[in-house]
């Protein structure tokens, strides 16, 4: 019964997840043959293969939103609030061909969503204009992704990693593919590179909404609410305060410290037995 359970689970976890052609992709990016750009023994796949993902994914969706012209292009031109699965779906797909699959496919992924961004253009509503294929606002987009991937992995992870150094060089990577522009390959340079972006961040009030969507809106079965609710305080609690304030968003560092943290690594493990 336990495992019958546990079985439906996982299936309509993974469906969420990765989409009702989970199983084809799996096979074309695990199946494939010829030269990986990323070897086995890798960090990025050790990282990305851990359910901390889970937690870094929202937090770097959170985090992204606060750059007005990143925010725009999503409000403008993104379907999160209709269909956030759809768009959870292909970011899941990117991450996993570009981790796992073979170096032509991993190229041939970026080269797609490259030509997706060159549609992506429009005016925010303080009258700048923007384009994804900005190179620096790829970068942001870049390191705030590094940053949550990395900080909730070192935080929830299940087995320790000693190179986070070879993580962000592994990410920088797939950067480079992308075009962007000196991208970090250090914790050191992520760290440096993050905190060169702050002055231009802002808690708009698109960003307010989908920080509201993803954490209290997003459209989930009854039973799926409460663990839900965990990874949103979990993602919450990651966040640095500079990254909070502006988005409206608690700062209660005892219980974080306390109840949230336990919270999240119960979660973590029940995800990881849903999973196994």
């Amino acid at each position: 019964m336990l495992e019958s359970l546990r079985r439906q689970v996982s299936e309509r976890l993974f469906e969420k997840v990765a989409g009702p052609e989970r199983q084809e992709h799996a096979r074309r990016i695990h199946g494939a043959s010829g030269p990986q750009l990323f070897a086995d023994d890798r960090p990025i796949r050790h990282v990305h293969a851990d359910h901390a993902m889970f937690i870094g994914g929202l937090r770097a969706l959170l985090l992204q939103s606060l750059h007005p012209l990143a925010m725009a292009a999503v409000a403008q031109h993104s379907d999160y609030l209709t269909d956030p699965w759809g768009r959870l779906q292909r970011t899941s797909l990117f991450v996993g061909v570009t981790t796992y699959g073979t170096a032509e496919d991993a190229l041939k992924a970026v080269e797609r969503l490259g030509r997706v961004h060159r549609h992506i253009h429009g005016t925010a509503p303080d009258g700048r204009s923007y384009r994804a294929d900005d190179p620096h606002l790829l970068g942001w987009v870049h390191v705030a992704e590094v940053d949550s991937f990395l900080r909730c992995h070192q935080r929830y992870g299940e087995k320790p990693l000693d190179d986070y150094d070879g993580y962000v060089a592994d990410m920088a990577v797939i950067a480079d593919a992308m075009g962007i522009p000196d991208p970090p390959r250090t914790t050191a340079a992520l760290e440096a590179k993050l905190d060169s972006y702050r002055a231009e961040l802002k808690g708009t009030p698109e960003a307010r909404e989908a920080a509201r969507f993803l954490l209290l809106k997003a459209p989930l079965p009854m039973l799926a609410r409460g663990p839900y609710a965990i990874l949103s305080a979990t993602a919450v609690a990651t966040l640095p305060v500079w990254a909070r304030i502006p988005l409206r968003l608690p700062y209660l560092p005892i219980s974080e410290a306390t109840g949230v943290r336990v919270a999240g690594h119960a979660l973590m493990r029940g995800l990881r037995w849903v999973t196994s």
